[in-house]
């Protein structure tokens, strides 16, 4: 998980936190399916480099265990193929996509997945 956030009641920000937060850690993944992680939350980056389809899958709470409402995930597609979403055993999606519950990420686009309420998630960005 990236450092800086989230913070434990006490703990005095050093100058290495702050500037982190406005710093993602950024991670290539080059599979063909992905499912998110812990991992993936806050200021982590997915940058993405497969040439074919790739399908990226928001797993439930149950597997978020650290994702409380407003966290985000962030994808960046640098690859030639799209990055499909799809939604997790249990889990809502919507967009402004033209599939809302299963939107697209082009080539050089990005977008960010955001926990509106439990295993609800909404996706916003260069999604087609």
């Amino acid at each position: 998980m990236a450092t800086g956030i989230p913070a434990v009641t006490g703990t005095v920000l050093s100058a290495e936190m702050f500037n982190n937060l406005v710093a993602f850690t950024i991670v290539t993944n080059s599979s063909a399916t992905i499912t998110t992680a812990n991992s993936d939350l806050y200021q982590v980056m997915t940058q993405t480099s497969n040439a074919s389809t790739k399908t990226v899958t928001i797993a439930p709470d149950s597997t978020l265990t650290e994702a409380v409402v407003g966290s985000a995930i962030t994808f960046i597609n640098t690859g030639a193929g799209l990055l499909t979403f799809a939604a997790g055993s249990g889990v809502t999606l919507s967009s402004a996509g033209a599939v809302s519950a299963a939107p697209t990420l082009a080539q050089h686009k990005v977008l960010q997945c955001v926990r509106v309420a439990a295993n609800t998630w909404r996706i916003f960005g260069a999604i087609a």
